[in-house]
């Protein structure tokens, strides 16, 4: 379990990124202080069900036991923890979505139980270590909010060493897809830069200034904007052309944040669709409920963000378009270069760097693609 204290106390590694408080707050968890934002994902079946099932036919890792439920939101999770027999439950929520998670927990009549403490995960003292640690840390294509690191704070303060993680394991994945937005976006692209060269002249003739000058970072901006920004999306499993290749496998009880500062992968993947256009690729993730190798699941879990033909999940997939487009094959191999950091802005958002190099059937090698994409 790394560098975990035993008593404790605060974590012996140090922090790997270090951020202001206040414009993290104003940039990310003020939105999870409101309702709708809550109700968006307790509508989310697949995600529901899975914690669901993975607490009441696991009962065995809850039952007379200690729970922290790190960023619990509206409570959800520290209820069912404590439905499921937990002793002790400490739900912490550093936004003021701890009152209403307060008000919930005492409408269930658990308030004995369940302890909602207003505060961040990397701040908040427990008066003991736990024997589980919950949460529903994912954000769209598994990494982007960053908010792991504050399961990972807490699982070197507070995880007991014979302790287990919901989730205990994660998977990031991707795969070539054909859609029709790559199109779109590009139509989009053009009818801004239409647009910006109608007004340049009206600029001109109207009022005596040239903007030209302007033109190239309009064009940057609006690229970004459009073409190299990843998009969310729900596809539809016929939209996959190719092999899902896993880019990152996460084991919660031993990774650092170290481990997930940059994501990197070399991958293939081989073109399943006959005569088809690469469009680009999808990621997504799942995560596993299998307890740890001395205290495993009686019931393993699995909670997938696939392209699914039912139920689509409230993180669907996250796109990353390439333009053109490719004319593809069955069987042209893909040989993939996969980069993710955090962005140095903001460090929950992400920045990806993608090449692809393709060889089709016949042989023939196509030149490199490189490409620049941003996770916001």
């Amino acid at each position: 379990m790394g560098s975990r204290t035993v008593n404790g106390g605060a974590t012996s590694a140090p922090a790997a990124v270090s951020v202001d408080k206040g414009v993290d707050f104003a940039n990310y968890f003020c939105t999870y202080g409101f309702l709708y934002h809550q109700k968006e994902m307790l509508s989310d079946r697949v995600r529901m069900d899975a914690y669901y099932n993975a607490v009441f036919e696991n009962k065995h890792h809850f039952e007379g036991k200690a729970v922290l439920d790190v960023g619990t939101g509206s409570g959800i999770l520290a209820i069912w923890s404590a439905q499921a027999g937990a002793r002790k439950v400490y739900a912490v929520e550093a936004t003021k979505m701890a009152e209403h998670a307060r008000e919930l927990v005492k409408a269930n009549n658990l308030q004995d139980i369940v302890e909602v403490i207003e505060e961040s995960m990397e701040d908040v003292i427990l008066p003991e270590q736990v024997d589980v640690i919950i949460s529903e840390w994912m954000g769209y294509f598994l990494l982007r909010e960053s908010m792991f690191d504050s399961v990972i704070c807490a699982r070197e303060r507070w995880l007991k060493p014979s302790g287990v993680l919901y989730p205990s394991h994660a998977r990031m994945w991707l795969a070539p897809v054909r859609s029709g937005l790559v199109d779109q976006k590009m139509s989009d692209y053009e009818d801004a830069m239409n647009d910006w060269h109608g007004f340049v002249n009206e600029t001109e003739s109207y009022y005596g200034v040239d903007m030209r000058v302007l033109t190239k970072p309009f064009a940057e901006e609006q690229r970004k904007y459009y073409l190299k920004t990843s998009l969310w999306n729900n596809l539809h499993p016929n939209q996959v052309i190719g092999s899902p290749v896993i880019i990152k496998e996460i084991d919660c009880s031993t990774v650092t944040i170290n481990d997930i500062l940059n994501v990197r992968a070399s991958v293939s993947s081989a073109i399943s669709a006959e005569n088809t256009r690469l469009c680009g690729f999808a990621g997504w993730f799942d995560v596993h409920f299998r307890g740890s190798h001395e205290n495993p699941a009686q019931q393993e879990i699995e909670l997938t963000t696939a392209p699914s033909e039912d139920f689509g999940t409230h993180w669907g997939q996250q796109v990353f378009l390439l333009h053109p487009p490719v004319r593809a094959h069955q069987g042209d191999n893909l040989m993939l270069n996969f980069s993710m950091t955090r962005a140095k802005e903001n460090h929950r958002l992400m920045e990806v760097d993608l090449t692809c190099e393709i060889r089709q059937t016949s042989g023939t090698l196509l030149p490199l693609s490189t490409n620049k994409f941003y996770i916001e």
